[in-house]
C-alpha cells in the first residue's frame, strides 16, 4: 500500500519542480531513471549471476567507480580503512611506538620511537621479534603486525627478541600506550645559521609541531629557513593556512576557494599575529607535494615572502568535505578548488581521464629538464612572473639527480633494506658512537675496505652488483650508510640530517638564501 502513495506523491514532487524549476528537471528526472536502471542491474546480478555474489565487495567497486568519474580526489572510504585514515591525520593511536619492516620473515625493528613504550623498554634498531604472545611472528604480515601490536592503552604484548651481538633471545613485556604520530619529522641548524625543518603531512597537530620546532632553532641562532615539503601529500587546509600565519602580515591573502555553491566560496587570511615576519625563507618542492603542500608554496610565492626550489609539485587542488554513511564508512566529495593569492588555479587538468593524470606526472618527473614556455603567466603581488597551469612552479627549477646505475638501485629497492642491516654491521667497527654528529656526517670516511666489504654482503642476495657500481654511485651510498648510522645513534634529527649529504635540491636552496633575503624588501607596507 506505500508504495501505491508513494508514486503518485513523487510524481507531483517532480512535476512541481519541472514548472517552477525547469532547468534542473531534465536532471532530476535523468537521475531518477539512472537510479533505477542501476536497481535493475543490482536485481539481475543477483537473481542471475553464476555464483554467489560478495555485494560488498561489488558495492563497494560501484561506488569507488561512480566516484572515479567526477575527479581523481572524491573517493569512498570502507569502515576497514577509515579508522587507520583517521588516525593518520589525527596525530596518535595506541600502540608499542616501533618504525619496523618485515626483513628476512621477521619483524625488524628500524628504530624506536622516542618516548613511547618501545623505547622505554629498551629496544633497539635491528632487533628482531622471533614471537608474539609466545606465538611465532615468522613470515608475519605487516597488517598482522598492527593487529597484534596495536592495542587499548595499558594493555601488554610479550615480544621475544633476537638481538645482534646476544647470544639467547629475550621476551620484553610492553605496556601500550599513546603513540604520537609526528608531521615535523626533523628540525636542525645547518651551515651559516640557516634552520631546516622536515615537514611530511599536515594533521591536527602539524601547526604545534612546527611552531614549537621554529622557536627551537629561533634559540639555536636560526637567521633563515629551509622548509622540505618534498613528498608532502598535504592533510587539513586549516593547518597549512595556521603555518603559513607564522610569516605573514594582517591581511595578507592565503588562499581561496571557488565551488558551485556558494557555501564552498571561502578566502583565508593571515592574522598578523606569527613571531617570524621577517624570517628568509626558501621552500622545497617536488611532483611529490600536493595540496596543503602547495597552498603554503603557492601564498609564499605570490606574496613575495619565500623562494620556492625543486620541481613543479603535484596539482592537488580539489577541495574534499568528508560525510560520513549508514554502514560506518564514508565518502569525501570535491565541493570546490583551491586558488592562490594571484589567482592560480592549483589543480592540474584531469579531463582524460584517471590513468593520464598520474601518468603524465610520472613522465614529467622522468623528464631531463622542466620547461616553463607552455604556462600561463600571472604575477606576484610585487610583480614577479610566476607560472599556472596546475601545481606550483618554483621559482629555482632543480630536477633531483639521483641518476643510480642499475646496481645500486637493486640494493636500494631491495625488500630487506640491505642499507639497514650493513649498517648493523658496520657499527660494530667503532666500539662507541662518535662524539660530534656533525663531524660524523659531513667530514669523517667509512672505514677502510667498507666498499669492497659492502660489496659482498650485497652480493649474497644480488649478484649483478659490482664494484664498478658502487663506486660510481659511491657519493650515495655513504649518505644511505652515514644515514643509518646516524639513526641506528641519535634519532631521526641526524638521520635526516645526513640524508642531506647527497641533495642537490637541498644544495640549490643554501646557495639561494641570498634570494630569500632580498625578498623581504618586496613585503614592505608600500606594495601592499
Amino acid at each position: 500500500m506505500k508504495k501505491k502513495i508513494f508514486f503518485p506523491i513523487l510524481t507531483i514532487i517532480l512535476l512541481l519542480v519541472a514548472i517552477f524549476y525547469p532547468k534542473i528537471s531534465v536532471s532530476v528526472d535523468d537521475l531518477y531513471l539512472k537510479i533505477a536502471v542501476m536497481n535493475d542491474i543490482i536485481s539481475i546480478i543477483n537473481e542471475s549471476y553464476v555464483e554467489e555474489v560478495d555485494w560488498s565487495k561489488t558495492m563497494e567497486g560501484a561506488y569507488r567507480g561512480m566516484l572515479e568519474e567526477l575527479d581523481p580526489h572524491s573517493v569512498y572510504i570502507s569502515k576497514d580503512k577509515l579508522k587507520t585514515v583517521q588516525e593518520e591525520f589525527q596525530g596518535n593511536f595506541q600502540g608499542i611506538g616501533i618504525e619496523f619492516d618485515i626483513i628476512d620473515g621477521y619483524i625488524t625493528v628500524i628504530s624506536p620511537i622516542v618516548g613511547t613504550p618501545s623505547e622505554r623498554v629498551g629496544l633497539q634498531a635491528g632487533d628482531k621479534f622471533l614471537k608474539i604472545d609466545g606465538e611465532s611472528a615468522y613470515k608475519i604480515t605487516k597488517e598482522e603486525t598492527f593487529k597484534k601490536l596495536r592495542g587499548p592503552k595499558g594493555t601488554t604484548v610479550t615480544v621475544t627478541v633476537k638481538r645482534v651481538g646476544v647470544e639467547e633471545p629475550f621476551d620484553v613485556e610492553i605496556v601500550r600506550d599513546d603513540i604520537p604520530i609526528y608531521s615535523v619529522l626533523a628540525h636542525f641548524i645547518v651551515e651559516d645559521n640557516i634552520g631546516y625543518v622536515l615537514v611530511n603531512r599536515f594533521s591536527q597537530n602539524t601547526t604545534k609541531e612546527f611552531s614549537s620546532a621554529l622557536h627551537d632553532l629561533q634559540k639555536k641562532g636560526m637567521t633563515s629557513l629551509v622548509i622540505d615539503l618534498r613528498y608532502n601529500g598535504g592533510g587539513y587546509m586549516n593547518e597549512a593556512i595556521d603555518m603559513l600565519d607564522n610569516f605573514l602580515e594582517t591581511g595578507d591573502m592565503i588562499v581561496y576557494t571557488k565551488g558551485r555553491l556558494p557555501n564552498a566560496n571561502e578566502e583565508f587570511y593571515a592574522t598578523g599575529k606569527g613571531e617570524f615576519k621577517d624570517l628568509p625563507v626558501i621552500v622545497l618542492i617536488n611532483r611529490g607535494s600536493a595540496s596543503a603542500s602547495e597552498i603554503v608554496s603557492g601564498a609564499l610565492q605570490d606574496l613575495d615572502r619565500g623562494l620556492i626550489v625543486g620541481e613543479t609539485s603535484f596539482g592537488k587542488g580539489l577541495v574534499q568535505r568528508q560525510w560520513p554513511l549508514k554502514d560506518g564508512s564514508a565518502v569525501r566529495i570535491t565541493v570546490a578548488r583551491y586558488y592562490t593569492p594571484s589567482g592560480r588555479l592549483i589543480q592540474r587538468p584531469y579531463e582524460n581521464g584517471l590513468e593520464d593524470y598520474y601518468e603524465s606526472i610520472i613522465m614529467a618527473d622522468e623528464m631531463d629538464t622542466e620547461t616553463t614556455s607552455d604556462k600561463p603567466v600571472y604575477k606576484t603581488r610585487a610583480g614577479r612572473i610566476v607560472y599556472g597551469g596546475g601545481g606550483i612552479t618554483p621559482d629555482v627549477l632543480v630536477k633531483r639527480n639521483l641518476d643510480l646505475t642499475k646496481g645500486t638501485t637493486k640494493v636500494f629497492q631491495h625488500s630487506d633494506r640491505l642499507f639497514f642491516k650493513y649498517a648493523q654491521e658496520l657499527a660494530m667497527h667503532y666500539q662507541n658512537p662518535p662524539d660530534n654528529i656533525d663531524e660524523f656526517i659531513f667530514e669523517s670516511a667509512l672505514p677502510d675496505g667498507y666498499l669492497e666489504d659492502f660489496l659482498a654482503f650485497v652480493n649474497e642476495k644480488i649478484d649483478i652488483v659490482t664494484l664498478e657500481d658502487l663506486q660510481k654511485d659511491e657519493a650515495y651510498i655513504i649518505m644511505q650508510l652515514k644515514s643509518e648510522l646516524a639513526k641506528m645513534w641519535w634519532g631521526n634529527n641526524a638521520f635526516y640530517k645526513a640524508r642531506l649529504l647527497a641533495d642537490n635540491q637541498f644544495r640549490a636552496a643554501l646557495e639561494h638564501v641570498s634570494e630569500a633575503k632580498k625578498l623581504l624588501g618586496f613585503t614592505g607596507a608600500e606594495n601592499r
